[in-house]
């Protein structure tokens, strides 16, 4: 599914209700998300994609389009910004979900975590796992929301998240409520790598794992997809 980030012909597939996009600062999370908004639309007669963000960080970090879209296109007209300030905001929205009469085709958060202020949610929860706690109640939230509006129709949730490591440091969190997690790497020459793991598990304890990835950078303020390839590794498992 990692063409669906770039402005390439797709199928518009709905097997994974909730998904996860993590990768380090800088390495164009918005960027993709925008594309994969706009690649949601493109291919959803008359449906509509929520982008949920911080109005401030948008108007300071905007995202790069792809060559080829025309920024001015009606398209966008049917990605729906939501600015919200902190997790509340977000819990809000979720909340009332059901309340609504058709269902977006995918509601995007862009950088979830970044809603989330660590000392007041431990101050709010009295925990120093407050954080933590605050994240996997907004997720529950999403999921109710997100399971509801697919009872009659299918709608899917796509967030991102910035780590600093090499992997997220809340992966423990995340894994239990999303159903496929793209992570973005850096090659060390200016490109990232994106990569969505696609598990196929085999006779004796032999587990065939399928990586596709999807090479891309930022050149001259666009989003530029330089290659997309597929990896087969072989993992044992007792």
């Amino acid at each position: 599914m990692v063409e669906r980030f770039f402005p390439i012909n797709s199928p518009n597939l709905h097997d994974n209700s909730m998904m996860l996009l993590t990768g380090p600062p800088s390495s164009g999370k918005t960027s993709l998300l925008f594309q994969f908004a706009f690649n949601s639309v493109v291919n959803s007669d008359d449906k509509s994609v929520v982008f949920i963000c911080s109005r401030r960080k948008l108007g300071t970090k905007p995202p790069f389009l792809s060559q080829g879209i025309d920024p001015s296109s009606h398209i966008f007209d049917r990605i729906q910004m939501k600015y919200v300030d902190d997790e509340e905001g977000i819990n809000k929205f979720f909340a009332a979900f059901h309340m609504h009469d058709t269902f977006p085709v995918l509601v995007i958060i862009d950088d979830l975590g970044e809603f989330f202020d660590e000392r007041n949610c431990q101050q709010r929860y009295r925990s120093p796992r407050g954080r933590e706690l605050a994240i996997a109640r907004t997720l529950a939230l999403c999921c109710n929301a997100i399971n509801h509006a697919n009872d009659t129709g299918s709608c899917m949730l796509l967030f991102s998240d910035t780590h600093h490591g090499d992997t997220p440091r809340l992966l423990h969190i995340y894994k239990r409520w999303v159903n496929s997690i793209f992570t973005i790497k850096g090659d060390g020459l200016g490109s990232f790598v994106l990569k969505n793991n696609d598990n196929l598990t085999g006779s004796c304890g032999l587990e065939m794992v399928r990586t596709k990835s999807a090479k891309y950078s930022i050149a001259l303020q666009y989003l530029v997809l330089e290659e997309i390839y597929e990896n087969e590794e072989q993992k044992y498992h007792l």
